[in-house]
């Protein structure tokens, strides 16, 4: 009877040692290159200078909050090493750091590139060698794409769905408009510019009465507003970004033109854009958004705010609180970590991929109410909702409804 007890004891154990191997096996790890049992490599490339340095300190904000993260036990007990380099908004730098990232420092993926120039020239490569190429800090409505490009994938809303929305409050409140555009001369200003002209339809050759191109090589673009109000235009629409925005604001006051402004949502930046420019001469300008602005005293009890404002006091002090882009770098790297955390232990790039492209109705503290973030298979647009707001003061006011605006890849 012993012996029988004791071959059972031995059978026993040894399905039970069956079992947890076969479960350890189902359960492995898996890696691509950037990920290690206590480290996640992550790129990033910044314009931490030149004509759009304005947007480093988004950055600079990501490493505050992975830095955060890693005091905190780090994603599933690894820690974020995150990398980012200076590309001067320069695409030929961008494609060499981007290089670098990819085959000598082998991150996992590159994350919040900024720039549509900088990212359309490392696009292709992303690609070719498989790398997420990961919630790009641009507005392009190419980054849409899962089809042509399944390794590239925007965050915030499409440029063209901003202008279209522009557009049909134009149609609806001042039918008869003359409107000037100013742009930037590369496919982030065409991008806007299209929506517009899509947005207005048929009346668009009629009603567009003037259009000025920059170059970002240029010191001041004040003989394009000159141009501009010149035409007659009673309506301004500028496409530009903040070093460029600031410059036609202060242009508009002194040259006395007040048509009605609408200003591209990637240059509202209270800190960034407005303040520079002198608030007297930004009166009444309408934007839009889908972050909640850091100035508005809507948000000073508002839960999402509170806690930035407690991982600023930490993480972060010197930051400009004024600065709506400090906002924009908390949220996307909450939505980083988001995707890594359900990434589990299977950390390779296919799976990022797979991860990022399943987000269900996502909302963050620094969303505006009612925006929430979602992905699938076929929609590689994260955020598809927008707010008008209009410039009183020294913030923003939002006004109207949660406006839906899907444009496709």
């Amino acid at each position: 009877m012993a012996a029988i007890q004791s071959r059972l004891v031995a059978f026993s154990a040894g399905v039970a040692l069956l079992i947890a191997t076969s479960s350890g096996a189902l359960a492995q790890k898996k890696y691509d290159p950037g990920a290690t049992d206590t480290e996640i490599k992550i790129g990033n490339i910044m314009p931490y200078s030149g004509p759009a340095s304005s947007y480093g300190v988004i950055g600079k904000t990501e490493q505050a909050y992975f830095n955060k993260i890693n005091a905190e036990g780090g994603i599933n007990g690894r820690k974020i090493n995150f990398i980012s380099y200076d590309d001067g908004y320069s695409p030929p730098k961008t494609v060499e750091q981007a290089r670098k990232l990819v085959e000598s420092d082998e991150v996992l993926l590159i994350f919040n590139g900024l720039g549509t120039p900088p990212n359309s020239a490392i696009q292709k490569y992303m690609n070719i060698k498989k790398v997420p190429q990961l919630f790009v800090a641009t507005g392009a409505t190419k980054w849409n794409d899962p089809k042509d490009f399944p390794w590239t994938m925007g965050w915030q809303p499409s440029y063209q769905s901003e202008t279209q929305i522009y557009a049909k409050y134009i149609l609806k409140e001042k039918p008869n408009a003359r409107i000037a555009v100013l742009y930037q001369n590369d496919d982030y200003g065409k991008d806007y510019l299209k929506g517009l002209k899509d947005g207005l339809g048929a009346k668009a050759a009629s009603m567009i009465v003037a259009e000025e191109s920059y170059e970002t090589t240029e010191p001041t673009i004040d003989s394009h507003i000159v141009n501009l109000k010149a035409s007659g235009a009673d309506v301004f629409v500028d496409l530009s970004i903040p070093k460029f925005a600031a410059q036609a604001i202060r242009k508009n006051a002194e040259i006395e033109w007040k048509p009605l402004h609408f200003l591209n949502s990637v240059s509202s930046s209270i800190g960034a854009t407005i303040k520079p420019a002198g608030f007297d001469a930004a009166q009444n300008i309408i934007s839009s958004a889908y972050l909640k602005d850091p100035t508005d005293p809507q948000w000073k009890n508002d839960a999402g705010m509170k806690k930035f404002n407690a991982f600023l006091d930490k993480y972060y002090p010197d930051a400009n609180r004024n600065d709506a882009f400090v906002v924009y770098g908390y949220t996307v790297a909450q939505t980083m970590v988001y995707v890594l955390q359900h990434c589990g232990d299977n950390l390779t790039r296919e799976n990022v991929m797979k991860q990022a492209a399943s987000i269900k109705d996502l909302e963050l503290g620094g969303l505006l109410p009612g925006i929430a973030i979602r992905t699938s298979a076929t929609d590689f647009a994260p955020i598809q909702q927008l707010q008008l707001q209009k410039l009183q003061g020294e913030t923003w006011h939002l006004f109207g409804d949660i406006i839906s605006a899907e444009v496709g890849g």
